[in-house]
């Protein structure tokens, strides 16, 4: 499974996170080195890195700034589906490895 060029929006997800529907992730994959940029909604800016494994998996860093002006840094695993329509839907469990240390869920779907 390959994710270059392709962009993804949040769908749902836990209350704590910065994202939301209105935040853009644009993959760029390189290998099975996966790197994006991404904003909208409550980030002016985010990238993250991650390594993509045989199945599609991600196990990714991430870090960003929000409207508020801070730095959020986090880890994500994220879990690829394939649709009937052909598009990826991605299941992410992720922490923030700043501020509160929470964890929470969230779902990409592909553009």
């Amino acid at each position: 499974m390959t994710y270059h060029n392709k962009k993804f929006r949040p769908i749902q997800n836990s209350s704590n996170v910065e994202i939301s529907e209105e935040t853009i992730f644009e993959y760029q994959q390189n290998g099975n080195i996966l790197t994006s940029e991404y904003q909208g909604g409550h980030i002016v800016k985010g990238h993250l890195i991650g390594i993509v494994d045989k199945e599609g998996t991600i196990e990714m860093r991430y870090h960003q700034v929000n409207t508020k002006g801070e730095l959020r840094t986090g880890i994500c695993t994220s879990k690829p589906e394939r649709l009937e329509n052909g598009k990826i839907r991605l299941y992410e469990t992720w922490k923030w490895t700043s501020g509160d240390q929470s964890t929470g869920t969230s779902v990409l779907e592909e553009l």
